[in-house]
């Protein structure tokens, strides 16, 4: 029987380029990735967590008011930090992943949103998503989290999962029960044909979905959507009570 080898990517994506407009007032003078959670910034639990599953090398997108971010980023010494400009223009998420794909390598490799906030369950997150991982099967690797017990999220849900993690969009009008968390591993291959220009990674997934090449994977750590003033505010609440000893919902 073959056994399947376990990858360790050491590339990674953080997604920094976008305007935080649900966080105004707080985004007009400073971008999201620098709003700090428990005295640290949004984009660095995203970075500080990358670190801990073994990423070295990380290119960060940077659009609106990136000179204060890559003056931020120039602090650490524990990673190898390049930057993927989009002066002109944002070219949202799709858009921006491929522009950084020379960057990034030709293995597969984590984007995470840059405001993604995420601790590890029983098992370390990251090292449950690289054992799942199926070169042969997977183009796209999602992490999913229980719409019911996240913190700061309203919504519906995004996805449908199968018994094996096969991923299928929810219909209009339907409640799914897990929501995408903005933390994914992606190959390369999947931006085979993509358009120029700026578009959204839902073009991708949606391929990806038709050729039954996108997988989910639920998340068994807490996750905090910090999209809002009020989220933050949540995410605040439970750091303080969780590294005072106490978890508090």
């Amino acid at each position: 029987m073959t056994v399947k080898s376990i990858i360790a990517p050491t590339q990674a994506m953080v997604l920094a380029a976008g305007l935080g407009l649900r966080m105004r007032p707080i985004t007009n003078k400073t971008p999201k990735p620098l709003i700090k959670v428990n005295k640290r910034t949004l984009i660095d639990h995203a970075l500080d967590r990358l670190v801990e599953g073994g990423v070295t090398d990380v290119v960060v997108n940077l659009h609106y008011f990136g000179e204060q971010i890559e003056r931020h980023l120039g602090l650490r010494n524990d990673l190898n930090i390049a930057y993927s400009w989009e002066a002109e223009e944002r070219l949202e998420t799709g858009g921006g992943i491929k522009q950084a794909l020379k960057q990034l390598g030709p293995d597969p490799f984590w984007v995470v949103n840059s405001d993604s906030v995420w601790l590890n369950g029983p098992t370390d997150t990251m090292l449950r998503m690289r054992q799942i991982w199926n070169e042969e099967c997977m183009d796209g690797l999602l992490l999913l989290h229980s719409t019911v017990d996240a913190y700061g999220y309203n919504g519906k849900g995004d996805f449908n999962a199968d018994a094996v993690g096969k991923l299928t969009r929810k219909q209009e009008n339907e409640v799914t029960p897990w929501l995408y968390t903005g933390i994914q591993l992606l190959h390369p291959r999947l931006f085979k044909g993509a358009p120029d220009g700026p578009f959204s990674l839902n073009v991708l997934y949606d391929q990806a979905l038709e050729n039954e090449r996108l997988y989910g994977m639920v998340h068994d750590g807490e996750w905090f959507e910090v999209g809002t003033p009020e989220g933050l505010g949540q995410v605040e609440e439970y750091m303080k009570y969780r590294y005072a000893g106490v978890k508090r919902r």
